[in-house]
């Protein structure tokens, strides 16, 4: 399982994992109160993406980058339930 140092080479391949099958993608955050770190995995059972990290600002752009993710998933769940209703 590969471990990425650079935030911005992490978000950009798992961002490619979850836009190629949307459905089978699955992000996990884990935070470590004893240590204070927070570490999010995105895998499609296939490959299995880590990043961990400490730093405030650090655990601020998964927060977003989480949230980006779970907005583009209710988007197209949206948008299929409503193409099954016409």
């Amino acid at each position: 399982m590969p471990q990425y140092q650079i935030w911005e080479e992490f978000s950009r391949v798992a961002e490619q994992l979850y836009f190629t099958d949307p459905m089978k993608a699955r992000v996990v955050l884990e935070y470590r109160h004893s240590d204070g770190s927070v570490c999010i995995k995105v895998t499609d059972d296939l490959v299995c993406l880590m990043y961990r990290t400490d730093p405030p600002q650090d655990v601020k752009k998964i927060e977003n980058f989480h949230s980006q993710l779970m907005l583009l998933t209710v988007a197209k769940e949206s948008r299929s339930v409503a193409m099954e209703a016409d």
